[in-house]
């Protein structure tokens, strides 16, 4: 681009000058008269400063012309394009170049949608030294959403530049300057996106967002949205945002520059005072990373302890050093975190061997020490479950430690109680708390709405109230999938009768259902089996390693790069932890649990008989049968899979953790005792559903996605 330059201009120099510089103001005599001249470029208009000239029309762009690219330079020299180092003490706001830029879009997706304008300011020393904006051609239409909020239409941009035209040109603009937009994540993904797209190499600037500045430094009284319009209008913004790039741009500069000011009064007077300031780091904050220095750059859990040597925080790593070192930086914005970096007096760790064993050593310190500062997972025990009631007419109950045949664990006991009301009614069982003996019936009327599910008008016996309990049971273990089913077509149903609400709060009760069923019927796949040995890549041509037994990590290690990894193997699992299953209270006597031999698992061919001692042992738990037809109980061994709890007493999040693990691209399993199954007529069949469900209640329109990221 061409552009003419002028002499330097006045720098200020006095305490007076520079506060007045850093809110935009000047000296009078040294403000520079604006003329045009026009470049053999169409969409590009070059300012210059220089004496006043009364036959120079006075800049403003033409609206025949919507692809207008203005650039008014009235300050001179240039800067040597430079990349700012983040560690320039010494850059004082009044000398340090801002580009506050904004961008039009075609959607919220760096990926998948376009720019469609471009706008930017840039200004050093509260003065104006050029404006860049242009329309861009996405290439596509713009959707109607889109058009009616910033009234981009696809007339406007169809003979405009396309953006490998128009990003080299804004880059050079921007060079050697600070980046700065409203939420600036939206617009630099999008420019990022944008480079990697034309193998333009990210110049990878300083990047300041005035969202995080103004919620830094404004109170929710004095704003109570961080929105670009509500600024404006609380700071007494010059422009009025309209949703066009440059005029946003320009909004946001007047922000910038009243934020600054509010700032100055602080004692904040560089760039780098100015980044300080931005997260709230003390002085205090930063004096306590020397506590990171001694921590390995390897996987571990880490443990912060405070004045009495308690454990204040836990938390997990594959680099500590790194990972710890961030609480005593700017990226750290929680409030309670830096509360605790503020008692902590030192911290501990403790190495690991991949992550694996670091996030389950992570749970069950949290279980152990339940520090303060933790939020999650310092309570395993108070999970709630869902379990039949062992009494003649069994009923669905929300209990603390689960039974056999059991559902869960919930997070409330009002999310347990809300999935059992929904089985129940679909499996006809019964709700009501009337104590009755074998010999009883179940006598609940019918009712118009609500009611008990189980109420029949001539009542029900024993005899006749067990095919429902035999339903629940099979669903819970995945035996027969047939009320998922009838909750689907009832949800049909609805549909086709235009009932709509009805359907969309019945699906959400399904969604809900089916979730929990089936992370419930995976982890108990994993808790049954004696022994799963899991090898993951490690990236690096090795492989780490993992021993579980009965759905608890026994064992863990890391094979490198040309180590035989099979002898490794070997030597964790001769090393690992002995698990012994909880089997409640179908712990069965000796002489009632059939071995291995007389029950094989269908499905699943049994290796011979062995009596080497590396072979993995045997579960005394059965899994459950993939073919075995609902009504044939009778003929079931006295030991079989739901009659003991579902995870055996393996704590579930130690479980969840394992199951993610497995479900990593690339994780094998080596070998395992019994075979790794899921039953065939569990709830994995319907997760796509579910998932498709739930991303169907949560989608809000266009219009809504793209106002929520501006």
């Amino acid at each position: 681009m061409p552009i003419t330059t002028d002499p330097v201009p006045h720098i200020p120099t006095s305490r007076r000058d520079r506060r007045a510089a850093a809110v935009g103001g000047r000296p009078d005599d040294q403000v520079p008269v604006r003329t045009r001249r026009r470049s053999k470029h169409r969409h590009l208009i070059v300012g210059t400063a220089g004496a006043a000239d009364s036959s120079a029309p006075a800049l403003q762009p033409t609206l025949s012309d919507p692809f207008l690219t203005l650039l008014s330079v009235p300050d001179p020299v240039l800067p040597t394009a430079r990349q700012l180092a983040f560690d320039e003490l010494d850059t004082p706001l009044y000398a340090t170049t801002f580009v506050v830029v904004d961008l039009e879009t075609t959607g919220t997706s760096p990926d998948g949608d376009a720019i469609t304008e471009i706008g930017a300011v840039k200004v050093r020393g509260g003065e104006v030294l050029g404006e860049f904006a242009t329309l861009v051609n996405p290439g596509y239409e713009i959707p109607p959403a889109i058009v009616r909020i910033t009234g981009i239409t696809t007339a406007m941009v169809y003979a405009a530049p396309r953006i490998e035209a128009v990003l080299p040109g804004f880059l050079e603009f921007a060079a050697g300057a600070v980046l700065v937009a409203h939420n600036a994540r939206f617009d630099t993904a999008f420019l990022k996106a944008a480079a990697a797209r034309q193998d333009i190499a990210w110049p990878n600037p300083q990047v300041l967002c005035t969202v995080k500045l103004a919620r830094r430094v404004l109170t929710r009284d004095e704003a109570p949205s961080a929105r670009l319009g509500v600024l404006a209008q609380i700071l007494g913004a010059s422009t009025t945002p309209t949703h066009r790039a440059l005029d946003d741009a320009r909004a946001t500069v007047d922000v910038l520059h009243a934020l600054i000011a509010r700032v100055g009064n602080q004692g904040v007077q560089s760039l780098t005072e100015l980044l300080d300031y931005l997260p709230g780091v003390t002085g205090t904050q930063r004096a306590k990373r020397t506590f990171a220095n001694d921590l390995p750059a390897a996987p571990g859990v880490y443990l912060f302890r405070g004045p009495s040597d308690e454990v204040l925080y836990i938390g997990t790593a594959v680099n500590l050093r790194r990972r710890v070192r961030n609480y005593f930086t700017g990226s750290e914005t929680r409030g309670r975190m830096k509360e605790m970096v503020a008692l902590a007096q030192r911290v501990d760790h403790v190495d690991c061997a991949h992550g694996l064993e670091a996030g389950v050593r992570e749970l069950r310190l949290l279980a152990a020490h339940a520090p303060p500062y933790n939020r999650r997972s310092k309570f395993p025990k108070r999970g709630w479950w869902l379990s039949l009631t062992d009494e003649p007419f069994p009923r669905l109950v929300a209990v603390r430690t689960p039974t056999r045949t059991a559902l869960g664990p919930f997070n409330s006991r009002t999310d347990a109680v809300d999935v059992g009301l929904t089985i129940a009614e679909f499996a006809r069982l019964r709700t009501c708390a009337t104590r009755l003996t074998r010999a009883a019936k179940h006598t609940c009327q019918p009712a118009l709405v609500g009611g008990c599910p189980a109420a029949r008008e001539d009542g029900v016996d024993a005899a006749g109230y067990t095919p429902a309990c035999d339903s629940v049971r099979d669903l819970l273990t995945g035996r027969s999938d047939a009320l998922v089913r009838a909750m689907l077509d009832r949800i049909e149903t609805y549909s086709a009768a235009e009932h709509f609400e009805a359907a969309a709060r019945l699906r959400d009760r399904a969604v809900a259902v089916v979730t929990k069923l089936a992370r419930t019927q995976r982890l108990s796949a994993l808790a049954r089996l004696a022994e799963l040995i899991i090898a993951l890549p490690d990236g690096a041509g090795g492989w780490e390693f993992s021993v579980i037994r009965h759905g608890r990590l026994a064992a863990a290690g890391v094979a490198r790069r040309g180590t035989p990894p099979m002898a490794v193997v070997d030597q964790i699992v001769a090393a690992a932890e002995t698990v012994v299953p909880d089997l409640g209270d179908a712990a069965p006597s000796k002489e009632r649990v059939p071995s291995r031999a007389a029950m094989p698992i269908p499905g699943i061919v049994d290796a011979p008989a062995t009596t080497d001692p590396s072979e993995p042992p045997a579960s005394p738990i059965m899994a459950p049968s993939l073919a075995e037809p609902a009504g044939s109980r009778a003929d079931r061994p006295p030991m079989f899979a739901h009659d003991v709890p579902p995870l055996l007493g393996a704590p579930p999040e130690e479980v969840g953790v394992i199951a993610r693990w497995l479900a990593k691209p690339g994780a094998r399993i080596v070998r395992t005792s019994d075979g790794y199954c899921e039953p065939l007529h569990g709830a994995a069949r319907w997760v796509a559903w579910a998932q498709l469900a739930r991303e169907a209640a949560e989608v809000r329109s266009e219009q809504e996605q793209y106002l929520a990221q501006r």
